[in-house]
């Protein structure tokens, strides 16, 4: 039997003796995971974090509504943020790829712009040195636009690999029927690269999410900010950040299950072609 090139080890179907490894490793994995979760409970045990004065204000309906405030909070200023990133992110990659010579460059200048400034000091950009200029917004703003404008770059870059995905020959018979340039990009480009860049578009959807964490610095109430003032309150951090710690898990698991759902959605109609 001959051995195994890369390619097919890592997207063909395993045969029976890489079937068996890989179940061999999740079992050890998962063994050992087990082991970890048991380790860090007897930790938190051992140090008094598990004592009921820790913990019995979760059972007040008071402390649930203010982490589902802070909840919205971050789902309302996420949401934002993705839709600025994916819009402009267009507009960039519209600039990016323009025969526009000087359109094309300063296109190319945002985006490594925005892509090399963190987020964290493009909010103290809008924190600090915007009011004194005049420009004055709200918290939700200065949180939100940094992010979604630094979203955008990266955005901008995705959707261009899956533009160069798309094989050349749609662009050319496109052409053949007479379509002009935005036409072709808009009708029969774009959908197909859309099609291959979900998952990279949902996995910044989910760093969209944990950089809403930033809110901090401009006193957003968004989940961490809330978290923070529970364990201010309550004296009770270990606590406080493993809830939020799991809302965030559970979070972002959501939107890993909603991208593999859409992306089956995007794939089936290629699957009905190729069936036919």
């Amino acid at each position: 039997m001959s051995a195994r090139t890369a390619e097919e080890a890592l997207f063909e179907n395993p045969d029976a003796r890489t079937a068996t490894l890989i179940r061999a490793g999740t079992a050890a994995a998962v063994a050992a995971l087990i082991g970890l979760a048991v380790l860090v409970v007897r930790r938190f045990h051992e140090a008094g974090q598990l004592d009921a004065r820790y913990w019995d204000f979760f059972a007040r309906f008071t402390t649930w509504r203010f982490l589902l405030s802070g909840l919205v909070g971050t789902l309302a200023s996420a949401l934002m943020a993705a839709a600025i990133a994916l819009t402009v992110g267009l507009v960039f990659l519209a600039g990016r790829m323009s025969s526009i010579t000087p359109i094309r460059w300063i296109s190319v200048a945002l985006i490594e712009f925005l892509r090399g400034v963190p987020n964290l000091l493009r909010i103290y950009f809008c924190f600090l040195v915007l009011p004194p200029l005049g420009f004055k917004m709200s918290s939700y703003w200065m949180i939100t636009l940094p992010i979604g404008l630094g979203t955008a770059a990266v955005v901008a870059e995705v959707y261009r690999a899956g533009v160069l995905a798309v094989p050349r020959g749609q662009s050319e018979a496109a052409a053949s029927l007479s379509l002009s340039g935005p036409q072709t990009f808009f009708y029969i480009v774009f959908p197909q690269a859309l099609r291959f860049v979900v998952p990279s578009l949902v996995s910044q959807l989910v760093i969209v999410v944990k950089d809403t964490t930033f809110g901090y610095v401009v006193t957003y109430g968004e989940l961490m900010q809330n978290a923070k003032v529970l364990v201010a309150n309550y004296n009770s951090l270990v606590p406080v950040y493993l809830i939020v710690a799991v809302i965030y898990g559970l979070l972002n698991y959501a939107i890993a299950q909603a991208s593999r759902v859409l992306s089956r959605r995007l794939h089936a109609p290629e699957s009905l072609n190729k069936r036919g």
